[in-house]
């Protein structure tokens, strides 16, 4: 059974203290189990239940759907923690407790005690401590001590103390919102309407289910802002890839590009210079030739007796009708510079033109950006 806000008013109201009959306690139940709110979460629709219940109710279901008002939902809802619905199962749980059990005042341990703490029977607005009969014995006595001012014992007693007074807070400022001592209503507050803190109380919880209608529409409305979020991440991831795409076809067919032009270079480098080692191969076979064949005939010269053929065996020994002018044989390196700079001039071509099909990363960047 699902408690609307007038009933959650009702409910809370007083404290809930009087929250014993069972049409209470349904208030405060799980529409699954029908047990009292274990880790209360809420559904996109505006439904509690317990995170336990809720989880099983979905892990055994094809659709994902509210079990209350059957509203049908595409994805797996990310449940919310109700963090206001789980204070209020707590106090409810409290109340119950407390009017099961006999009404004793609470006790106040003392602050001095060590081990067993034995109940404060005063609490001192000067030392901010609680005493027990035995630990307030100075304060009885000792002259300085004395001056103190002693309440009747209170639990955190520092921090129901005004820090500028030194004095119970005791009132609720409803011009600043504040609690207040008796002081500080002559003095910084002398013109605000101030009311008891328990009626304050009163008034603040009766008004806890309109908060909770107004922390709910909250919680669905950063939950709709989480999935705007998500969506326009995933439209972002979409768009650089599809920008990317043909950037990097691109720039793989430039990187080839670049492979291809560095081999035919290192080939036609390699082709020019083999035939440049041919020629000299050439020229040095047909040297060395030239020098055997000159040896030869010099030899045979020291065999000859004719004068008439010595002479004239030596003069075509030194004017060789066949021979070669070796003065004007020069060897030329191959030019490899203007071939590296006419296939560095096509690579610069070719990137010049990739690089055109490269989108603009920077503006597609911009298109991704949160306005």
């Amino acid at each position: 059974m699902e408690m609307n806000q007038q009933e959650l008013a009702d409910t809370l109201r007083g404290g809930m203290v009087s929250a014993t009959t069972s049409g209470s306690e349904e208030n405060f139940s799980c529409p699954i189990c029908l047990d009292v709110f274990n880790s209360p979460v809420s559904t996109p629709c505006g439904h509690n239940f317990c995170r336990t219940c809720i989880t099983k109710f979905w892990d055994d279901k094809d659709q994902y759907k509210c079990p209350v008002c059957n509203e049908l939902f595409h994805t797996r809802p990310d449940i919310q923690d109700n963090t206001l619905l789980s204070e209020m199962v707590d106090q409810f749980r409290r109340s119950v407790r407390v009017k099961e059990q006999p009404c004793v005042e609470p006790e106040v341990p003392c602050d001095i005690c060590t081990g067993t703490q034995l109940k404060a029977v005063k609490s001192c607005l000067v030392c901010f401590i609680s005493y027990c009969q035995t630990h307030l014995e100075p304060h009885q006595r000792v002259t300085v001590l004395k001056r103190h001012e002693l309440v009747e014992p209170m639990d955190r007693l520092e921090e129901k103390m005004c820090k500028k007074h030194n004095q119970p807070l005791e009132l609720f400022c409803q011009t600043e919102q504040v609690c207040v001592c008796q002081l500080c209503t002559v003095t910084d507050h002398k013109s605000h309407p101030v009311v008891p803190l328990k009626e304050e109380y009163e008034v603040k919880m009766a008004q806890l289910g309109e908060i909770e209608s107004e922390v709910q529409q909250t919680i669905q409305e950063r939950q709709r802002k989480i999935e705007e979020i998500k969506d326009r991440e995933e439209r972002c991831k979409a768009d650089a890839a599809s920008e990317i795409a043909p950037g990097v076809q691109a720039l793989n067919a430039l990187k080839d590009c670049i492979v291809d032009g560095l081999e035919n270079l290192d080939q036609m480098v390699k082709e020019k210079l083999k035939s440049t080692e041919e020629q000299v191969s050439g020229l040095v076979k047909e040297l060395e030739q030239e020098i055997e064949d000159i040896r030869s005939e010099v030899k045979q010269l020291s065999h000859i007796e004719d004068p008439l053929h010595f002479l004239q065996t030596l003069r075509s020994l030194n004017n060789p009708p066949d021979t070669r002018d070796w003065t004007t044989v020069e060897i030329h390196c191959p030019s490899m510079i203007t071939s590296y700079i006419d296939n560095l001039d096509r690579l610069i071509h070719t990137l010049n033109r990739s690089m055109d099909r490269v989108p603009d990363l920077e503006s597609a960047l911009k298109r991704c950006r949160w306005p």
